[in-house]
């Protein structure tokens, strides 16, 4: 076959895999879940075809909508999904794609060298999950045209017109059958990972439309995204609300072993290590060997510098890996042809040549800066050096913890309550703000498997203060204590051991108020930066007490939020007593345990981490010192019961 022959993208270079019939039994075994999430995952198996279009350069503009029933809308203005005929199906190549599991192009190396898509599932799997797909295809000079239901061809491609156009448009609308929690999309989730994906593919214009809601110019709701310098500019977006401690971002971008990789960034004046890895676009939040080549090329060209420039000579304890990275936010993107992907979410690339790949990008990246930027250089070592005598007095205080933790049921904190069930699967524990609401929880509580922490006030802003001085706190020390976690390994210091964890749901449970949204975010935060893996495995929950009873005679109702309380209301007619709850204090026992902790009728809302990099630039935006960003964000999310991270 020529060279040219097999540059052609055509039926022939669509391979199908598998058929559809699963998908639709066993939905969440395809998307994660049938939630919010899976019902977003819709939108980006969707685009992420059109990106492949990019990534192989016939793409440059992809616009996505929303429109006002729900329904998503993708179009962008690549080759256009070849229409001729398959020869293994007999049907149109079109029809392949969008009803077959595992068909396209991406799957012939000719067609893509590298695919954003390789994980996913396809547009078969959207049009599956769809109670009416239409796709629009503009090739070859004519329009061609399909549409399906629930994943079924209604009847063959056929032309519709002529065009001197090209690309692909699909329209779809999610089932309700398969995603009955909500229709719903949000406007914020869609935003964040467009403009990720924009970074990630500099050059390409990505234009996010919401049908839905007009500014006041009577304009639809909207955001376009573009980068002309991509991770430059995402590591410079991430780390906006922090201080910088060098004023230039720091990136490489190039090739090598035939690799393509691209490294950004900068060092702030936070002890919090922000690093994001993405292979093809996919986030792997679980790292892998493009994280470990960072690391390693970070290591070991910081402590040349800083051996050489004699900066260490006076310290007297080593310099470990990770104090190279306090106060670091850095991007790695890789594209890999064929990745392999490990871990438990399948998030942690294993191919092990990427490794030298990137620490050879880095070691060229970093010596280059270090022997250009003298002054930056010192800045750095000397930022370094107070990170590595942080974490000496930080790993006494820790050992402290540790030692507290591993004592028997007599070490546990004082002010915990705990329940009598020994198996942590079945076991929970609330962590409630002050003595009044913690006596009220101990009182409504099940004993048998709910455990109560009663928190002093607001917990320290772990944002802000040095990891020795989050360890030495003393409700930050009860919480280790409590859940009988420990952290740091031989391996990473950082590391969090979950063998002993004693309660698989630790729920937050504060006021409805701004006091109680407050504690609630400190301890989010402290979470985050401390105890992700409980977030990431699930563990995590937010309660939602109610804000009002509404009364009438015998009848009462309560409430989450001022619209059900109108409802309830009107629904019981006349007048009617409304009791406001300023606090969890103000409830008795019995009213707490039905609203807010009994499992058959409570409402938790399990906190997850959709976008890293969006959940680490809003906690530092919320819990930094910046405050305009702060205002504003709280402004525009004012009108929602609660931020979900």
């Amino acid at each position: 076959m020529s060279e040219e022959a097999k540059k052609q993208y055509s039926a022939d270079s669509i391979q199908a895999l598998e058929g559809i019939e699963h998908v639709r039994m066993r939905p969440s075994m395809y998307i994660g879940d049938v939630g919010t999430r899976g019902l977003h995952h819709l939108v980006y198996e969707v685009v992420d075809n059109s990106i492949d279009e990019a990534l192989a350069g016939h793409c440059d503009t992809i616009k996505v909508t929303i429109n006002e029933d729900n329904s998503i809308t993708t179009e962008d203005n690549g080759r256009g999904i070849p229409v001729d005929i398959h020869k293994k199906e007999g049907v149109s190549a079109l029809q392949v794609v969008m009803t077959k599991i595992g068909a396209g192009g991406k799957f012939d190396k000719d067609s893509y060298k590298v695919s954003g898509g390789l994980h996913g599932v396809g547009v078969s799997c959207v049009n599956a999950l769809s109670t009416h797909l239409r796709a629009t295809v503009y090739r070859d000079g004519k329009i061609w045209e399909q549409e399906y239901e629930r994943g079924k061809a209604l009847y063959p491609v056929k032309a519709i017109g002529d065009t001197d156009l090209r690309g692909t448009v699909v329209t779809f609308k999610p089932d309700p059958d398969i995603f009955q929690q909500t229709l719903e999309y949000s406007y914020d989730t869609l935003a964040s990972r467009m403009r990720e994906l924009a970074y990630l593919n500099k050059g390409i214009t990505i234009v996010l439309t919401d049908k839905r809601h007009k500014t006041e110019a009577g304009e639809f709701e909207g955001e376009v995204f573009h980068s002309e310098n991509g991770l430059k500019e995402f590591v410079q977006f991430l780390d906006g609300n922090r201080e910088p401690l060098i004023k230039k971002v720091i990136a490489f971008e190039g090739e090598k072993n035939d690799i393509p990789v691209e490294v950004a960034m900068v060092y702030n004046t936070s002890y919090a290590e922000n690093l994001h890895s993405y292979v093809n676009n996919i986030n792997t939040h679980e790292g892998g060997t493009h994280l470990t080549g960072f690391r390693r090329g970070l290591t070991h060209t910081l402590k040349k510098y800083a051996d050489e420039s004699g900066m260490l000579d006076k310290l007297k304890f080593d310099i470990s890996g990770d104090d190279f990275r306090e106060g670091l936010t850095a991007i790695v993107s890789v594209k890999v042809a064929e990745p392999q992907f490990e871990g438990q979410t399948k998030t942690k690339l294993g191919n092990r040549e990427v490794s030298a790949s990137v620490s050879q990008a880095v070691s060229e990246m970093l010596t280059d800066y270090l022997e250009e930027h003298p002054d930056d250089a010192k800045t750095i070592v000397q930022k370094v050096i107070l990170a590595a005598q942080a974490r000496h007095a930080a790993q006494k205080a820790r050992e402290m913890v540790q030692r507290k933790t591993v004592m028997s049921i007599g070490g546990l904190p004082g002010k915990l309550s705990d329940c009598s069930e020994q198996d942590p699967a079945q076991c929970e524990v609330f962590l409630v703000e002050g003595d009044s609401a913690g006596g009220t929880a101990k009182q409504g509580r099940d004993r048998k498997f709910q455990a109560i922490l009663p928190l002093r006030g607001k917990i320290l802003n772990v944002e802000k203060a040095m990891s020795h001085k989050v360890f030495e706190n003393e409700e930050i020390k009860n919480i280790f204590t409590a859940l009988g976690v420990t952290i740091g390994t031989e391996e990473d210091s950082k590391a969090l051991n979950l063998s002993k964890l004693r309660y698989h749901k630790i729920v937050i449970m504060c006021d409805a108020d701004i006091d109680g949204s407050h504690i609630a975010t400190l301890i989010l935060t402290f979470f985050f930066r401390y105890m992700k893996e409980l977030i990431e495995n699930g563990h995590v929950y937010i309660a939602t007490p109610p804000l009002y009873l509404v009364k009438k005679g015998n009848k009462k109702r309560y409430a989450w939020n001022d619209k059900e309380r109108d409802g309830i209301a009107e629904e019981f007619g006349g007048s009617v007593s409304v009791q406001r709850y300023k606090g969890l204090g103000e409830m008795n026992a019995e009213q707490l345990w039905d609203t807010t902790m009994n499992p058959e009728f409570r409402t938790l809302r399990q906190v997850n981490i959709d976008n890293g990099s969006e959940a680490d630039r809003i906690f530092s935006m919320l819990m930094g010192d910046e405050v305009p960003p702060r205002r504003d964000f709280i402004e525009k999310n004012a009108v929602y019961a609660n931020i979900d991270v």
